[in-house]
Formats: structure tokens, C-alpha cells, sequence
């Protein structure tokens, strides 16, 4: 199942030549586990709430190659060029199938809450 990794980056100003040398080499760590940008330098339009900064968006066939990338000797050298001059959030997620159906979810989530309440156990907000 695809997984992705996600940044949220405060980058301030112009980049500098470190960030110029990591975006310039980044693409040649993800190679090897079949990492691609999804998401890459590109204008996020907020329609709720508020988003400073930048957002990054990489797929990866599987979280293991995920995972296996930013551990990778590779990224692992080129990284530093970005944390020393860009701050921000990186997560890595998984995908959900081309079958998903938040319906579903939902149902489940529903039983789990009617169970927490028939036991008198606080459910996730303390209710």
C-alpha cells in the first residue's frame, strides 16, 4: 500500500546554497525505493484554518520503503543541509486501498464508542 512521507516546512527567505545542494540531490535518494514528489515547492491555497510554511509530499510504494529511505546513508548525508536551514514537521503515513470507504470506518468507530459507554469507560474526549 502506498505510504508517504509528509513535511511542513518555515522556510524564511531565499534559499540558501546548502537548501539549493539538498533540493538538488534529494530526487537521487528516493530513487532506490521508488520515492517520488507528489507534492514539491508548490502553493497551498487554506481554506481552514491557517498554514504558514511549506508542504512536501512524497510517495513510496510501502511505509518499509519509507522508512528505509530516510534511515538510508544517502539521505541521511544530505540531510542535515536542510534541518540546519529549515525548520519544520516531517511524518510518515500510510495510504488507505482503492477500497476504502469512510463509511466503514465510521461504523467501527461508532461500536467502539456505544462499547466505551456500556462499560463506563471515558471514550477518546473524556465523555
Amino acid at each position: 500500500m502506498t505510504a508517504y512521507a509528509i513535511a511542513h516546512l518555515y522556510p524564511e527567505g531565499l534559499p540558501g546554497e546548502e537548501v539549493l545542494d539538498y533540493i538538488g540531490r534529494i530526487q537521487s535518494t528516493m530513487a532506490p525505493y521508488e520515492g517520488r514528489f507528489l507534492v514539491h515547492n508548490t502553493p497551498v491555497e487554506v481554506v481552514e484554518g491557517d498554514w504558514p510554511g511549506a508542504l512536501v509530499v512524497i510517495a513510496f510504494p510501502t511505509i518499509e520503503a519509507t522508512r528505509a529511505w530516510y534511515a538510508s546513508p544517502a539521505y541521511q548525508e544530505l540531510l542535515p543541509l536542510r534541518t540546519r536551514n529549515i525548520p519544520g514537521d516531517v511524518v510518515f503515513v500510510d495510504g488507505v486501498g482503492p477500497d476504502y470507504d469512510a463509511t466503514a470506518t465510521a461504523a467501527v468507530m461508532r461500536t467502539a464508542v456505544l462499547q466505551e459507554a456500556a462499560a463506563g469507560t471515558p471514550g477518546p474526549r473524556g465523555t
